[in-house]
């Protein structure tokens, strides 16, 4: 059995448990709890859940498949202000702006509020491979039992098959996920709710957060963490197989909101090739041995790219946050494009993916960091294992114009998310070493850029083009400038000299961000971030090779 739920002795207990996950557990077993065992138990208290919207023209295809009722239909619920996450309400246990003796209180009397509820209580699996599984619980008020039902959805819920996996899995020296939610919490310190973590005891409070993706980045947190902890490399990241006819080819892509990692795990090339998909969101890699697990079977994805009447709009099990229309025979149906808010979303269910898998063992081929920097040609190859981790450490994106700049900020300086997942919990060289370990035992690294070079747009066919050749082994890397660790395929149309002296000014720019950020990490957070000393060497070394 993979993560510790019983004890039988306090020292036991000890190891795993905090003040927080006393505090956030014991409310789990009161008696104003009922325990909710099954998804489809779940689903009916869902469609009931006053403001549900069930539509009865969106039936879910192949429900006993997924534990459903026959019958079951599509499930919409809509949220009010709020339809997304917000970073600004996370704290951490360990980093500087977690104040324990300011916040255990408060969560301690958040939990003491819900006595007067009806709580509902429920369990699933967080991995879906007997070498990396967690089990994970949620306790949440009645009145948001679409949340529930989506979480279950979502992750594993219980059934005999995933029962017996679990009960044969690989043991971890960690505690269950324990989440407590109470998405009508009130503070007027905390105007933006509070996402509360204790990663090393495996524990969260979701106070103030309707938003089902709080609840689903929120498990994901600390299943990354656990993972990390146990000598994985964590990804947010698309995960896929080529199946080749002499071999196969495994491809891990990595980037930040609409760079394009979901169109690019999920792209058939025109059913050119045999393609297994092993997710397209969350994943782990074993270092050693290189195989790779996914850490969820569905699909939180955005509705507003399937318009009414799409095809994929029949694997959708639960809908958050779009409108809805009635037809002539009076069915329901949602209205998926983004008329109501920004940001509709949908769990999707694993059937989407026809070829999908739960777990690859070929070993990873090669990994590719998606950006949208403006100075990055449509793809490099990077050779050395300090530069190809370092350039993942620094992932960027541009600035969009939405944006409200302060005065004196750069407008084309790079924002920087490492290895494209703000969930980290943990310190970043963990990120850092195991993606410099996976280098450096051969796995090939490249970048994507898959916005604009130098105002130049780089399209689909670019960048599905370049994969293409890279799996297929015709791709011809040559070297680029002076640089000794990255390499060049060139494509017709975009103009990559260095004899063009804005560009060249540009990309060292752009390059300083990337040394900026890393320096930044010695301070910022109290250096818990800090990166050792080869990351900056190996970036310093492209700005002299540059010059």
């Amino acid at each position: 059995m993979a993560t510790k739920e019983f004890f039988e002795s306090s020292e036991e207990l000890k190891k795993l448990y905090s003040s927080a996950k006393a505090t956030i557990t014991a409310p789990f077993y009161g008696n104003n709890v009922e325990v909710v065992k099954s998804v489809s138990e779940a689903y009916k208290l869902a469609k009931d859940s006053p403001g549900t919207v069930e539509l009865t023209g969106m039936p879910i295809f192949e429900p006993e498949k997924i534990g459903l009722p026959q019958n079951a239909n599509q499930l919409l619920f809509n949220d009010g202000t709020v339809v997304g996450r917000c970073a600004a309400a996370r704290k951490i246990v360990g980093e500087p702006n977690c104040d324990l003796p300011t916040l255990l209180p408060i969560i301690r009397e958040a939990c003491y509020q819900t006595r007067d509820k009806l709580m509902y209580r429920t369990e699933v699996y967080v991995g879906l491979d007997e070498d990396f599984m967690v089990k994970a619980h949620l306790l949440i008020p009645e009145g948001f039992e679409n949340i529930m039902y989506s979480w279950m959805l979502n992750f594993q819920y219980i059934n005999e098959e995933y029962a017996k996996m679990y009960q044969n899995s690989r043991e971890l020296p960690e505690g269950d996920i324990f989440i407590f939610s109470d998405p009508n919490w009130t503070h007027p310190d905390f105007p933006y709710g509070l996402t509360f973590f204790d990663p090393k005891h495996n524990c969260a409070a979701i106070l103030g957060m309707r938003y089902f993706g709080e609840h689903k980045k929120g498990t994901l947190t600390l299943a990354w963490g656990c993972a990390a902890r146990n000598g994985y490399a964590s990804c947010h990241g698309g995960m896929k197989r080529y199946n080749l006819p002499q071999k196969s080819f495994q491809a891990a892509v990595f980037g930040l909101s609409g760079s394009g990692k979901s169109t690019i795990t999920h792209a058939k090339h025109n059913n050119k090739y045999d393609i297994t998909v092993l997710h397209d969101d969350a994943f782990i890699i074993n270092v050693h041995d290189k195989y790779t697990i996914a850490l969820e079977p569905a699909y939180f994805d955005k509705t507003q790219d399937y318009p009414i009447g799409c095809e994929d709009n029949k694997y959708i099990l639960t809908q958050q946050n779009n409108g809805v229309i009635q037809t002539k025979d009076g069915k329901l149906l949602s209205i998926t494009e983004d008329i109501r808010n920004g940001n509709g979303r949908a769990v999707k269910s694993k059937l989407w993916s026809p070829n999908r898998v739960d777990r690859i063992n070929e070993p990873i081929d090669a990994i590719f960091w998606l950006m949208k920097d403006p100075t990055i040609p449509p793809v490099l190859k990077l050779s050395g294992a300090s530069l190809g981790s370092a350039m993942g450490a620094t992932l960027a994106t541009k600035r969009t114009t939405a944006e409200r700049l302060a005065k004196g900020v750069d407008p084309n300086a790079l924002v920087v998310e490492p290895y494209a997942n703000p969930f980290r919990v943990y310190p970043l060289e963990l990120d850092y070493t195991r993606f410099k370990q996976l280098i450096e035992d051969g796995v090939d690294c490249y970048i994507l850029n898959t916005g604009e070079f130098m105002g130049k747009k780089v399209e689909p066919k670019h960048t599905l083009g370049i994969l293409e050749a890279i799996v297929e082994g015709n791709a011809k890397f040559e070297k680029w400038e002076n640089f000794s660790d990255i390499q060049i395929m060139h494509i017709d149309g975009f103009d990559t000299s260095f004899n063009n002296k804005e560009y060249k000014e540009q990309f060292i720019k752009r390059m300083q961000d990337r040394i900026n950020f890393i320096a930044s990490r010695e301070t910022e957070k109290a250096g818990l971030d800090k990166l050792p000393n080869d990351a900056l060497e190996a970036l310093n070394r492209v700005i002299e090779e540059a010059k």
